[in-house]
């Protein structure tokens, strides 16, 4: 049939949730000061569930989230001990890709505060260097407007890596044919042909919302994929500036049953990168693996 790269579920929220410690402003980066091995552990259990790519829990860790806490300095070793985890996860596991993450700089959900690209540029160029060669894939995720999207091709190539970008981008959960800016995602597709990255995704949106906007990417004449999140909704305290998670709360209806139909939904229109994004675990990264193998797709 078709070969299916099958990423993993939530990293941050999975890792909120096994720590031991409160919400904070530093959402999974603060679990990961304090409990290191628990990221080891996230890793590992979407390994062995079926997942083939790892993503590292460098999301938050931009320099100026840090400054907030006075931990600037330590951005390279927090992105270091990050990627250690996700590598250690893999080769125990003897197989698979690791991504590097790189969440928006400013917040999530915010397309309002529209960063300057400038900025941007260097800010990403410098993460992508402390992501280092250890990294298979660059994974920009949660993009919610086309500038932002400019600031990470941009950073993206000032970096000089060799690695392949994939860029994922954050719909408008009651219109999924739009971004979170409001924007049309069909303006993205002329994005994809200029800078040509080497997968274009959506995700961090309700997997409905997503379902109405995949059919879009088909024309950006490259792979193409998905991963949702299985929030009620992004509130505005969520929005908020140095907000917590749990100003969020998790749909009780989105079964790893209910999400894999979705997923597959996804697959048969053309998608070979799927996976899950916050709230979705183990358990729903299971049920996708074994939905395809039963399919006849390999996992790649």
């Amino acid at each position: 049939m078709t070969n299916i790269t099958l990423l993993d579920g939530s990293i941050g929220q999975e890792l909120v949730k096994r720590g031991s410690g409160p919400a904070t402003p530093l959402w999974s980066t603060s679990v990961m000061m304090e409990q290191p091995e628990l990221v080891g552990q996230v890793h590992s259990d979407y390994f062995a569930v079926g997942a083939s790519v790892a993503t590292t829990n460098t999301y938050p860790v931009h320099r100026n989230r840090l400054e907030r806490v006075g931990l600037a300095a330590q951005q390279g070793a927090l992105i270091t001990a990050a990627v250690d985890q996700a590598v250690a996860a893999r080769d125990a596991h003897g197989s698979g890709r690791i991504a590097g993450a790189l969440g928006p700089i400013l917040a999530s959900f915010r397309p309002d505060l529209m960063p300057d690209v400038g900025v941007a540029k260097e800010r990403f160029a410098e993460k992508i260097a402390m992501l280092g060669d250890r990294v298979d894939i660059i994974l920009a995720e949660t993009v919610s407007s086309l500038q932002e999207a400019e600031g990470i091709f941009q950073g993206y190539t000032a970096s000089g890596t060799d690695k392949p970008l994939w860029i994922s981008f954050s719909v408008d959960d009651e219109g999924g044919t739009k971004l979170r800016s409001g924007e049309p995602l069909m303006i993205v597709t002329q994005m994809m042909a200029h800078y040509k990255p080497a997968a274009v995704l959506l995700n961090c949106s309700m997997p409905e919302a997503i379902t109405q906007g995949l059919p879009i990417l088909t024309d950006c004449g490259l792979p193409f994929g998905a991963y949702a999140n299985g929030f009620t909704m992004i509130t505005d305290d969520f929005k908020k500036d140095a907000s917590t998670v749990d100003a969020l709360s998790a749909r009780t209806d989105l079964t790893p049953q209910k999400y894999a139909d979705q997923v597959m939904e996804w697959v048969g229109a053309g998608a070979t990168i799927i996976g899950g994004c916050c709230e979705v675990g183990p358990e729903h990264i299971a049920e996708i693996a074994r939905r395809l193998r039963d399919a006849g797709h390999t996992i790649v």
